[in-house]
C-alpha cells in the first residue's frame, strides 16, 4: 500500500487502518502523545501498521476504560489518525510508542464491517474535516484565546514557554483548539466531546471556557501553595520537631494525637464523679488542649493540670468499718494505756454508726515524745477501715506546702493536702499532720495560718487549693495533728482542734509496754527466737530508772535493741543458735554498760538555798533544781542557767515578795542594799521558760537569807504573784510523773489545780504526799525545814538570818 498525504487533505486515502483502543486518553490531531502499551491486540496493531499501513494507526477511546477486551460497541466513534513516529521495546514486554495525532476520522462497524487479523482489527474509516468558519468572528475568538493561553503559561509552569509561543503563532480556529487542549486537565468524556466537534469556533469556544477554568484553578491552587509555603517556613522548624517526635512515638508505641488524647480525657471525665463546677472547669481545659501544639510549653501544663484534677479521688470514699468490738480489740492490742484517746476514737466511731453524714473529728495528740502519738493515729486508721498517710511538718516554713502554688509558677503543684488524697485514691482517709507545733514562719508566709481552713470543721468542706483553684471536700477525712508542745501552736489553730494530751508513761506501765511490745518486736527484729532471750522484770526495772529517764519508750525501746544485739553477737560467735542469754540486775551492767542516770534526783539531805521544782518540758516532766548563794555586794542580782524572760521575771517577783515580808522574816528593811544575790539553775546548757517556778525560786532565796534548809524530800511547782499568790500551772500529770520517778514523797501544788488530781494515776497518788497551797506563807511553812509558821512569822525562831550575818561582818570590817 502507498501512502498518502494527510496534512494536505486531498489526494486519495486509505479506507483501512489497524484500529487501536486507548483507556482514558484521548488522541487529538497536531498532538504528540507517548503511550506505553501492553495488550497483545494492540501491539499486534502497532506492528501491522509499521509493516504495512505506512506507520499509521486509528486511535480511538474505549467508552469503558476497565473493559480489558472491548466490543465494537464499546468504541466511539470518532478517533484520530495518528502516525507512529517511535517504538521502544521494555524488558517486560511492554512496548512504548510516540504517536502523532494527523486528522479526525470515523468509522461504523454496522455500515463497513470490521476485519480482524492476529486478534486486532482492520476497518474503514472516513476521515473527518472541520466546517469553515466566519474570519471577524474566529479573529476575536482567536485573540482571546491566545491571551488567555499566554496567561495561562504564567500561571502554569508545567507547560514550556516555546510551547506556549508555538501554539500562539497558529490563527486557524480548529488546529488551535486541538493544539492547546492536550494540555488541559480534563477528563477523557469531556475531551472526547470536544474531539466531535467539527465547528472549529464552537470547538474554539469550548476550549476558551476550559482554558479560563483552568486558569482559575491553577490561581486559586497557586494561592493556598503561597500561603501553605509561608506557613511551613514559619513553623519549618516546629514542623519538623513535631514530625520527628510522631515518628520517636510511633516507634515506641505511644499516641501522640492531641484529638485522641483529648477524646480519651473527656471519656474519663464523663466516667468521673465529681462536681458540676469541677467537670466544667476541665472541659474548658480539653478544649483548650485541642487547639495547642504536644510541643508546646503551655500543653504540658494544662494536661498536668487536667492530670491532677481527674486523678483526685472525688466523691470516693472507702468503705469504713463500725465494729466497736473489732476496733476496741486492735487499739488494745497496738497500745497500752492511752485510755483517753482510746475513748475519743470509740465514741467518734459510734456516732458515726449512727449517722452517715458525721464531718470528721479534728484531734490533737500533745505529749512529749515516744509516748506513741503517731503510732496510735495509724491504729486508728487501721481499727476504723481507712487509709492512713502521714504528714511530716516539721521545718514547713512556706505556705505553698499547704495550700499548693498558684499555675503560673514554674514547677507549680498542689499542697501536701491534695498530693495525700492523690496517692491514697480516697477522700476519706486518716491523714497525721505530724509534728504541728514545728512549723516555722518567714517571707514565704505562714503555714500554720494556711492550715486554719484544713482543720477549720466548718471551712473545710470547700478547701480551695491555690493550684486546682476549685473547692474540695475534706470534710471526710479524719485530721489527727502532733505535738509535743502547745506553746509554740498559735492560739486560732488550736481553737480548732480537740486537744489530747498523752501524757508520759508510768513505770508499771513501760513495764508492760516493754514485755508486751518492745522487746517481742525486737527479737523479731533482730532475728533472735523467744527461746534465746530472756530479760528479767528486775532487769526491765533497772533499764527504765538507770538507763532511760524519759516520758516515753523510745530510748527504752534503743536499750532493749542493744540487748538484743549483744545476744546475736553471743550467739553467732558460738554458733550455737540454739543458745539462751538470761538476763537480770547482775549482769545487766556487763551488757549496757555503766548506769546512765542516778534514780531519784532528789537531794539526799535538806541543804540551805536549794530547792526542788518541777517542770513540763518537751520530754515530759521533769525536776529542776534551784540554787541561790548570798555574797557580800551592792545589792545585784544574778540569773544564770540559761533561762528564759518568764522565769527571770519570776525570780524578781520572788526577791520583791521577800522584801515586803522583811519585818516577818526578821530582815531589815534595806538588808538587800549590802548582798549581792546570785540565783542558778543547773544544766545550764539546756534552755529553760515557763510560767510555774515562781514559788520555787521564792522558797530557795527566803532559805538563803534566812539560812534555814528546804526539805529535800519535798518538790514544788507553782508561778508567785508580787502579793505572794500561788498561780494554777499546767502539765500537772507530767509533773507529779517526775516527781514520782526522782522519789519525791511531798509534792506544793497551787490550790487551783486540786481539780486535775482526777487525771493522775492512783498509783500515783498513792506513793505522793499532795499539798494544795493558796499563797506563799503556806509554801515556805510547808518547805522550810524544822520550822512552823509561827515560828517563821513571828520572828520567835532561834537562826540568825545569813543576811545579818553578811551585813554584821561587812560593818565590822568598815573602819569607824
Amino acid at each position: 500500500m502507498s501512502s498518502t498525504d494527510f496534512e494536505g487533505g486531498s489526494s486519495a486515502e486509505l479506507n483501512i487502518l489497524p484500529m487501536m483502543s486507548l483507556r482514558e486518553v484521548v488522541m487529538f490531531p497536531r498532538s504528540i502523545v507517548p503511550l506505553f502499551v501492553g495488550r497483545e491486540s494492540s501491539i499486534k496493531a502497532i506492528e501491522e501498521a509499521l509493516a504495512e499501513y505506512d506507520k499509521k494507526i486509528f486511535l480511538v477511546t474505549q467508552e469503558f476504560p476497565e473493559k480489558e477486551k472491548p466490543t465494537p460497541q464499546d468504541l466511539y466513534r470518532i478517533g484520530t489518525v495518528s502516525k507512529i513516529l517511535q517504538m521502544l521495546r521494555l524488558p517486560d514486554g511492554t512496548i512504548k510508542v510516540l504517536f502523532e495525532g494527523l486528522h479526525r476520522a470515523s468509522w461504523d462497524p454496522d455500515v463497513d464491517g470490521i476485519t480482524f487479523k492476529d486478534d486486532f482489527p482492520l476497518v474503514n474509516i472516513e476521515r473527518v474535516d472541520d466546517l469553515p468558519a466566519e474570519e471577524h468572528a474566529s479573529e476575536a475568538l482567536v485573540r482571546s484565546v491566545h491571551e488567555a493561553l499566554e496567561n495561562f503559561g504564567k500561571v502554569n509552569k508545567k507547560i514550556a514557554p516555546e510551547t506556549v509561543l508555538a501554539i500562539s503563532t497558529i490563527r486557524v480556529p480548529g488546529k488551535l483548539a486541538d493544539s492547546i487542549m492536550p494540555h488541559l486537565k480534563v477528563d477523557f468524556a469531556r475531551k472526547q466531546s470536544i474531539l466531535e466537534m467539527v465547528d472549529p469556533l464552537a470547538r474554539l469556544e469550548a476550549v476558551f471556557e476550559l482554558l479560563l477554568g483552568e486558569i482559575e484553578i491553577v490561581s486559586i491552587e497557586k494561592r493556598v501553595k503561597n500561603r501553605v509555603k509561608g506557613q511551613m517556613e514559619k513553623n519549618q522548624r516546629e514542623y519538623y520537631l513535631n514530625e520527628q517526635l510522631k515518628a520517636i512515638n510511633k516507634e515506641m508505641g505511644r499516641e501522640d494525637d492531641p484529638q485522641a488524647e483529648a477524646h480519651e480525657l473527656e471519656e474519663k471525665l464523663d466516667a468521673k464523679d465529681m462536681a458540676d463546677e469541677s467537670r466544667e472547669r476541665v472541659r474548658k481545659e480539653i478544649k483548650k488542649l485541642r487547639q495547642m501544639s504536644p510541643s508546646s510549653a503551655e500543653y504540658t501544663v494544662v494536661r498536668n493540670y487536667v492530670d491532677w484534677i481527674m486523678e483526685l479521688p472525688w466523691n470516693k470514699y472507702k468503705k469504713t468499718k463500725l465494729d466497736i468490738a473489732e476496733a476496741r480489740k486492735i487499739l488494745d492490742e497496738d497500745h497500752f494505756g492511752l485510755e483517753k484517746p482510746k475513748e475519743r476514737i470509740l465514741e467518734y466511731m459510734a456516732v458515726q454508726s449512727l449517722v452517715d453524714t458525721i464531718k470528721g473529728p479534728i484531734l490533737c495528740f500533745a505529749g512529749p515524745p515516744g509516748v506513741g502519738k503517731t503510732s496510735i493515729a495509724r491504729s486508728i486508721a487501721r481499727a476504723m477501715g481507712r487509709e492512713f498517710v502521714r504528714l511530716s511538718l516539721g521545718g514547713v516554713r512556706d505556705e505553698a506546702e499547704i495550700r499548693g502554688h498558684r499555675r503560673t509558677y514554674v514547677g507549680a503543684l498542689p499542697g501536701k493536702i491534695i498530693q495525700s488524697l492523690r496517692r491514697c485514691e480516697f477522700s476519706n482517709p486518716v491523714i497525721c499532720l505530724d509534728e504541728v507545733d514545728k512549723m516555722s514562719t518567714d517571707f514565704r508566709g505562714d503555714p500554720s495560718a494556711a492550715l486554719l481552713e484544713v482543720l477549720d470543721p466548718e471551712q473545710n468542706s470547700s478547701f480551695s487549693d491555690h493550684y486546682l483553684d476549685l473547692d474540695y471536700d475534706l470534710s471526710k477525712v479524719f485530721f489527727i495533728t502532733t505535738a509535743n508542745d502547745l506553746h509554740s501552736i498559735p492560739l486560732p489553730l488550736q481553737d480548732r482542734m480537740e486537744i489530747i494530751r498523752l501524757p508520759g508513761y508510768l513505770e508499771t506501765e513501760k513495764m508492760n509496754i516493754a514485755k508486751d511490745f518492745l522487746l517481742p518486736k525486737q527479737i523479731k527484729e533482730h532475728g533472735l527466737k523467744e527461746d534465746n532471750l530472756s530479760v528479767s522484770d528486775k532487769a526491765l526495772e533497772d533499764i527504765i530508772r538507770t538507763y532511760t529517764r524519759e516520758a516515753g519508750v523510745r530510748n527504752l525501746e534503743r536499750e532493749l535493741a542493744r540487748v538484743c544485739r549483744k545476744t546475736a553477737m553471743q550467739i553467732v560467735e558460738s554458733g550455737n543458735r540454739d543458745m539462751k542469754l538470761d538476763v537480770d540486775s547482775d549482769n545487766l551492767s556487763t551488757i549496757l554498760g555503766v548506769h546512765k542516770f542516778r534514780f531519784g534526783s532528789s537531794e539526799e539531805k535538806s541543804l540551805v538555798g536549794v530547792a526542788t521544782g518541777l517542770a513540763y518540758t518537751q520530754v515530759g516532766g521533769d525536776m529542776l533544781m534551784v540554787e541561790v548563794v548570798l555574797m557580800p555586794g551592792k545589792g545585784k542580782v544574778v540569773i544564770t542557767g540559761k533561762l528564759g524572760e518568764v522565769m527571770q521575771e519570776s525570780a524578781q517577783a520572788a526577791l520583791s515578795y521577800i522584801r515586803s515580808r522583811s519585818d516577818l522574816f526578821g530582815l531589815k528593811s534595806d538588808f538587800h542594799e549590802k548582798i549581792d544575790i546570785h540565783v542558778h539553775v543547773p544544766e545550764g546548757a539546756t534552755p529553760k521558760d515557763g510560767p510555774s517556778a515562781g514559788i520555787t525560786l521564792c522558797t530557795a532565796i527566803a532559805s538563803a537569807f534566812l539560812n534555814v534548809p528546804v526539805r529535800h524530800d519535798l518538790a514544788m511547782t507553782g508561778e508567785i504573784t508580787l502579793r505572794g499568790r500561788v498561780l494554777p500551772i499546767g502539765g500537772l500529770r507530767e509533773k507529779l510523773l517526775a516527781a514520782h520517778r526522782g522519789q519525791s514523797r511531798t509534792v506544793l501544788i497551787p490550790i487551783d489545780n486540786k481539780k486535775d488530781l482526777k487525771e493522775v494515776p492512783e498509783a500515783i497518788l498513792k506513793d505522793l504526799e499532795i499539798i494544795p497551797v493558796e499563797n506563799m506563807d503556806e509554801v515556805l511553812s510547808s518547805a522550810l525545814d524544822s520550822l512552823t509558821a509561827e515560828e517563821l512569822f513571828r520572828g520567835k525562831n532561834n537562826v540568825t538570818p545569813i543576811a545579818l550575818n553578811l551585813i554584821k561582818e561587812e560593818y565590822q570590817s568598815q573602819p569607824h
